[in-house]
């Protein structure tokens, strides 16, 4: 303090406008003012490497107070935490990413305790003593990516739960006691809207929502092993259904589900010699306006009655049970889909779903492939392509592109005439070797030749003694580069393609 008394006056006196912007000048009055910015120490029970915090393994009851704010990731894992509330940090961590609380004793979650995180990429609550999951109990979590709660004692999830948590997109729901599928997930417009990954795996389910699944499971790898599932007729469908598309979560797992082998057997849900019918796959055309009516399983055997028959349509998932007269798309009680005057929005592929009491075979297909009007249907999206009018009037727009080119070269060609001379040789210089038109004749007398914007070049071949020849243009080529961005302990750069997930126990 001495040395800012003896030095402060001098610094002012003999400090010039031009010298204000150095840097030791203000930071040597920010030192004497006592304004210098100090950054947090490392606490005693934790460790510290540059943004990275680790107070893992220390038997902590609470955080310390005085955590760095500057932290990226967090890891405070076997300590013995017992609730999470609304203060568990004494400042915002504006710029954590990866927070680790998994291996304590936390048993509750206060609303809004995550706001002061508000940038949270990855959550880790695994093995601790969660039972109920309360309604907006990850509130200001709106980047949050990954969520893990394996190995907790949950048994509800109550309605919102995950509300504003909109950015989700993986979710680790494994060893726990939740007999309920919690379908909110995929349903709830204020929560996650593009979850791609569901781990119920190890749980308490016995039933399933089959329709709702056929539904989620096009864009969502879901993974059910392991739970008490009972074998009924829809839930062996849906089993027989995901074999045949080669659903990773059942087909990389399916030694541990309930439901298989003689529990199939066991349920009577066809008639006998239904499920040897080989199934191929059935193409309809039909007019706008026209009734049509689509046998399941391309069969004119009868279903069962109070067997369930699934429908999977380019829009939304129809059956049975449910029967709507007012919609121009339904399903009869014997299997059988009804188009009440087809639509050209109707083309695309459609799968029936039902129990067979056998897997598919290789060569078989449920895709029905409906035509409505000219469109077509492709083999590999199953989308209607564009109709034949419309290649027509491309074809027609091509044409016309090219004629009237062709006009305009003639016209350019020809509409200004240059006059020809002749060569040397007693020819004329109007042969094939010609490349500039409408060249003053006295430049080409002494050789010279300048650009005038006029100029055409022949494709006949040229003679070997010719002195006159075209450049060639170089082939420009473009290399794509893609990239991918790989998500790993608190990055923030996130890649969109994922590979298959592992399994979690």
């Amino acid at each position: 303090m001495l040395l800012c008394v003896r030095l402060l006056p001098l610094l002012l006196i003999h400090t010039s406008p031009s010298s204000l912007g150095s840097s030791a000048h203000p930071m040597l009055l920010m030192l004497c003012i006592g304004f210098i910015p100090t950054v947090a120490p490392c606490p005693i029970h934790c460790l510290c490497a540059s943004d990275i915090i680790s107070c893992s393994g220390s038997n902590l009851s609470a955080l310390p107070s005085d955590l760095p704010s500057y932290a990226t990731r967090l890891d405070v894992s076997h300590n013995m935490l017992r609730a999470v509330s609304v203060d568990w940090v004494s400042q915002p961590f504006h710029r954590l990413t990866t927070l680790v609380l998994s291996w304590n004793s936390i048993s509750q979650i206060e609303v809004s305790a995550f706001t002061a995180t508000p940038h949270l990429l990855y959550l880790d609550l695994s093995a601790n003593q969660l039972r109920v999951l309360n309604s907006s109990i990850f509130s200001g979590l709106s980047e949050l990516k990954e969520l893990l709660l394996i190995g907790n004692q949950l048994t509800q999830i109550k309605p919102e739960a995950f509300s504003g948590v909109i950015a989700l997109q993986r979710i680790y729901l494994s060893a726990n006691r939740l007999t309920t599928f919690p379908l909110e997930l995929f349903e709830d417009p204020k929560g996650p809207q593009n979850l791609t990954f569901l781990d119920l795996s190890y749980n308490k389910l016995s039933k399933l929502p089959v329709q709702s699944l056929l539904s989620v499971s096009r864009h969502a790898g879901i993974y059910l092993q392991e739970n008490p599932l009972l074998c009924d007729c829809a839930l062996i469908a849906l089993l027989e259904y995901w074999l045949w598309k080669q659903y990773h979560p059942l087909v990389d797992f399916q030694d541990e589900y309930a439901c298989r082998g003689t529990a199939v057997r066991e349920v009577n849900c066809t008639y006998q010699g239904l499920s040897e019918i080989p199934v191929k796959a059935q193409s309809y055309q039909v007019q706008p306006g026209d009734w049509l009516r689509v046998p399941c399983l391309a069969s004119d055997f009868p279903v069962q009655d109070g067997l369930v028959v699934f429908w999977v349509t380019p829009s939304t998932i129809l059956n049975s049970s449910v029967s709507d007269p007012v919609a121009h798309l339904s399903v009869l009680a014997n299997g059988t889909l009804e188009f009440k005057g087809a639509l050209v929005e109707d083309s695309g592929i459609y799968e029936c779903v039902v129990a067979r009491g056998s897997y598919y075979e290789a060569g078989e297909s449920l895709e029905v492939r409906v035509m409505v009007g000219n469109s077509s249907i492709s083999s590999t999206t199953g989308l209607a392509r564009r109709s034949s009018g419309e290649h027509f009037n491309t074809a027609f727009t091509t044409l016309a592109s090219c004629v009237i080119s062709i006009i305009l070269v003639l016209l350019y060609l020809y509409l200004t005439p240059c006059q020809c001379r002749e060569s040397r040789g007693g020819g004329s210089g109007c042969g094939a070797r010609a490349i500039i038109l409408c060249s003053d004749p006295r430049e080409v007398e002494s050789g010279q030749r300048r650009t005038n914007g006029k100029r055409v070049a022949f494709l006949e071949p040229q003679a070997e003694d010719s002195d006159i020849s075209v450049p060639k243009t170089p082939v420009m080529t473009l290399d794509h580069v893609s990239t991918e961005g790989i998500l790993k302990n608190g990055s923030r750069t996130v890649g969109h393609t994922l590979a298959d997930p592992a399994h979690v126990a």
